[in-house]
């Protein structure tokens, strides 16, 4: 049996494309779709904190389909929704420092 290129093999195997992909793991310890998940988190997280875009212009930008998507999937990578992310203060910013140091004072 001659050798298949590197384009032929998955059409070799007989496990389907995202399967695979769940259970390759890179040096890295993140499959490719986890680590794909938590970048476009990242990505979405950032846009959160910068700018006052709708939800679903974020999703749509990062590579949801919906806003509600998006929700599921950042709610479920960090642990708190998009609209809590977006109000809470970023850690180190002023108005973070003001309250601990109105806290401790």
């Amino acid at each position: 049996m001659p050798l298949a290129s590197c384009p032929a093999l998955p059409g070799r195997s007989s496990l389907p494309r995202t399967t695979r992909a769940a259970r390759s793991s890179p040096p890295s310890g993140r499959g490719p779709l986890e680590y794909l998940a938590r970048w476009r988190i990242e990505l979405a997280a950032q846009r959160l904190r910068k700018d006052d875009a709708a939800l679903a212009a974020i999703a749509h930008s990062v590579g949801y389909g919906s806003g509600s998507a998006l929700g599921i999937a950042f709610e479920r990578v960090l642990g708190v929704p998009p609209g809590d992310y977006r109000r809470r203060p970023a850690a180190g910013t002023d108005r973070d420092r003001a309250t601990c140091t109105a806290r401790s004072g």
